[in-house]
């Protein structure tokens, strides 16, 4: 068999953003009295910003309504679009440009699939929006990872199945959408945390030859 796609996640795989993540997440949670710092910030590694706010608000002893939770997470996602402006292609991980460059040498598609809803903003100053077959549009997505939703999205635009696809992701919750979407996984990380994925790599710098090339092989 020869895989046809390979499915990246964006945060912690193609570029890390996480950083401009916690800094937006932590000015909204001072703002409200609520304490937040790195360790809860990991909490919310490949999670949807409804989901991220809901874990923030649950801190509080206060109650927020739709409407105020909506503008909470306006607020939260302006202030993380300016921090990002600068992104540039120096923001790419080591070993992306190789991996997507085996990819299409090979004829395998590249798609994207990422919670963010700032993905397009993101690629485009990143300088890869061109490299991208597919982008799933996470707005429109009906459940975030760990449901396979947004991988078989992308299998679907492909018009193939999801065997013949590989993930690449960062985050457990991640991982746990790949393998229930019934694809290979590839995880970037920690082993013991990533323990789902079918093959795991500390980072990406040698994605290509020791995470795709591997699989393939195998496949």
């Amino acid at each position: 068999m020869t895989y046809r796609a390979c499915i990246f996640d964006l945060d912690g795989v193609i570029t890390d953003t996480a950083h401009y993540h916690f800094l937006a997440w932590k000015a909204l949670a001072d703002g409200l009295g609520i304490p937040f710092d790195e360790d809860d910030n990991h909490h919310l590694k490949g999670v949807g910003r409804m989901e991220s706010l809901d874990f923030i608000l649950a801190r509080s002893d206060r109650t927020f309504d739709a409407t105020t939770r909506d503008r909470l997470a306006t607020e939260k996602n302006d202030h993380y679009k300016t921090l990002i402006k600068g992104i540039s292609p120096a923001d790419l991980l080591p070993g992306i440009i190789e991996a997507f460059d085996w990819l299409d040498a090979r004829g395998i598609r590249i798609g994207l699939a990422s919670a963010s809803k700032n993905a397009p903003e993101v690629i485009a100053g990143l300088g890869i929006a061109d490299r991208f077959h597919y982008v799933a549009d996470a707005g429109a997505i009906p459940r975030g990872k760990p449901a396979p939703d947004i991988f078989l999205d992308v299998a679907n635009a492909f018009g193939i199945a999801p065997e013949d696809a590989i993930g690449v992701e960062d985050a457990a919750a991640g991982v746990t959408a790949i393998k229930a979407a019934g694809m290979r996984a590839v995880g970037i990380g920690d082993a013991a945390i990533l323990r789902e994925a079918d093959l795991v790599l500390p980072d990406t710098s040698r994605l290509a030859a020791n995470g795709l090339a591997v699989l393939a092989a195998q496949a």
